[in-house]
């Protein structure tokens, strides 16, 4: 399904409608002011609101328009860079707390959804991870008991997942997961934020973001925002030019939506243990079921056909799940995968002690965006919290050195090869209607749209944030940045960081 945009479409995005809010209209003051008004902003929002603290909540589109409402929204502690390899990595300790705050991340989302009485269809289920065929048992045997090393006494190994339509064989069983629709249960939050006291203003782009004695956030409306600290929650931080960037990366995932005849399949979440590997979860409608299935994941940015992913999404859910009808929905979203598997939460490296961020979610953005909450409102308010180091931005891991050292020299080598390279076509003339090409232009390279009406749209083809060469998402009809990750509309206009602003416009 697509949009009037061409860009596609998910679930939650045709099955529920989230309030308008008004843009910033005048100068404010507030406690907290949070950019970003996703999963992350809108749970540190609500917990500093309940605390008695005046918060603003800002964002440059619409409430949870970004990321969040792309989601698939697994709410799961079987933690998607496995347990085994977080041992290597942080050690016992360590990851004994990546499970236990996922896991009250799940506890406060549920207690939220009681508390505040919202209707987001949140379900407690069990999750199993299973093998690929050929995969060897003993890998399953070995997350089985660092699972347990970490505090998950309850996981255990079965003999198949509940699915009738194929046999998984063994598998893991992890108790006590959930899912919810995340766009209801976000809607359900901006309620409660405003009944405490705070303000939630849309279309409204943070332009510049400083701290010091009071953090200002410059809007590019013109309005100031002055506050005792700032929370930055937009998936990536615009406030960065480098420092965290170099320690994630963008990765683009796929997501089908499928009908299926109610209570054909099983009600658990799924996930394999491919690389990447595929997620599944249902979400029930009115008189049926939608099979969701992500994964095809790659480097944002880095990848040529890419409406064959979805493709291969459906031919790999319908060998296993027959019964599933027409493929209704489709999307895809971008992930930030740290080096050393673990989110970023916590004061901004580099910067003044009251700017804070939170990024690198991984494919674990909705209890990561609620551990975030949890984490920021401790550290804003002055509090002790176990997680602090756990997730403090500025840590650095010797043992994710080989990791860090790829995900850079492939940026690098993005720098060269673009630069160097020619066009995409060689003239305007070979864009279709609907669809975008790098051309070069003597020494520059442009961006150049052809819209429905066959009119043509030109911006430079250099990101905004260092400088390297966009690409054209075929799929989402937008731009995307190879190197960190900013993506842009089919018109140029600014969507997701690292970038803040619009690639720039050419003379005709």
């Amino acid at each position: 399904m697509k949009t009037d945009s061409g860009q596609t479409t998910s679930v939650w995005m045709a099955t529920a409608n989230v309030p308008e809010r008004q843009p910033l209209a005048e100068d404010t003051r507030a406690d907290v002011c949070i950019v970003g008004a996703g999963i992350a902003g809108m749970s540190v929002g609500y917990l500093l609101a309940r605390e008695g603290r005046a918060v603003v909540v800002i964002d440059d589109g619409p409430i949870a328009g970004g990321m969040t409402q792309l989601t698939t929204a697994h709410l799961s502690n079987a933690f998607d860079d496995r347990y085994q390899e977080m041992e290597r990595v942080h050690g016992n300790e360590m990851t004994r707390l990546i499970a236990e705050s996922h896991t009250a991340a799940i506890d406060r989302i549920e207690s939220i959804v009681a508390e505040e009485k919202i209707d987001c269809d949140f379900e407690r289920l069990d999750g199993y991870l299973f093998l690929p065929p050929g995969d060897s048992i003993e890998l399953l045997q070995r997350e089985l008991e660092a699972a347990r090393r970490a505090g998950l006494a309850d996981v255990e190994m079965v003999a198949r997942a509940p699915i009738d339509s194929f046999d998984t064989g063994t598998c893991l069983r992890f108790p006590r997961q959930a899912q919810f629709h995340p766009l209801k249960y976000i809607a359900g939050l901006a309620r409660a934020i405003e009944r405490l006291g705070g303000r939630i203003f849309i279309r409204t782009r943070a332009s510049e973001i400083t701290g010091g004695s009071f953090a200002c956030i410059a809007t590019a409306s013109g309005h100031i925002i002055t506050a005792g600290a700032v929370v930055v929650a937009t998936n990536t931080p615009v406030t960065n030019v480098v420092t965290i960037h170099t320690k994630q990366a963008p990765y683009t995932t796929y997501v089908i939506g499928a009908r299926a005849p109610r209570g054909s399949i099983a009600r658990s979440l799924y996930w394999d243990t491919l690389d990447p590997y595929h997620y599944i979860r249902l979400q029930s409608e009115a008189d049926s079921d939608v099979l969701i299935v992500g994964g095809e994941d790659h480097k944002s940015g880095q990848a040529k056909k890419y409406e064959e992913r979805w493709l291969r999404l459906e031919q790999w859910a319908r060998e296993r799940f027959p019964m599933i009808e027409a493929v209704e929905f489709r999307w895809l979203g971008q992930v930030m995968e740290p080096v050393d598997g673990v989110a970023f939460i916590g004061r901004n490296p580099g910067d003044d002690d009251n700017v804070y961020i939170a990024t690198g979610d991984s494919g674990m953005g909705m209890t990561h965006g609620t551990i975030a909450g949890l984490l920021l409102t401790d550290l804003i308010l002055e509090r002790e919290n176990r997680w602090a180091r756990l997730y403090d931005p500025s840590r650095v891991s010797l043992k994710t050195a080989g990791e860090f050292a790829k995900e850079n020299l492939n940026v690098a080598a993005q720098y060269v090869k673009d630069y160097l390279a020619g066009g995409d076509v060689e003239s305007v003339e070979e864009i279709r209607e609907g669809e975008g090409a790098v051309i070069r232009s003597g020494l520059a390279k442009l961006a150049v749209y052809r819209d429905e009406t066959g009119a043509l749209h030109k911006r430079s083809a250099v990101c905004r944030h260092l400088g390297c060469i966009v690409q054209w998402n075929s799929a989402d009809k937008t731009w995307d940045c190879p190197c960190h990750g900013s993506r842009y509309d089919a018109f140029g206009r600014v969507i997701n960081g690292p970038a803040n602003s619009d690639l720039e416009a050419v003379e005709e």
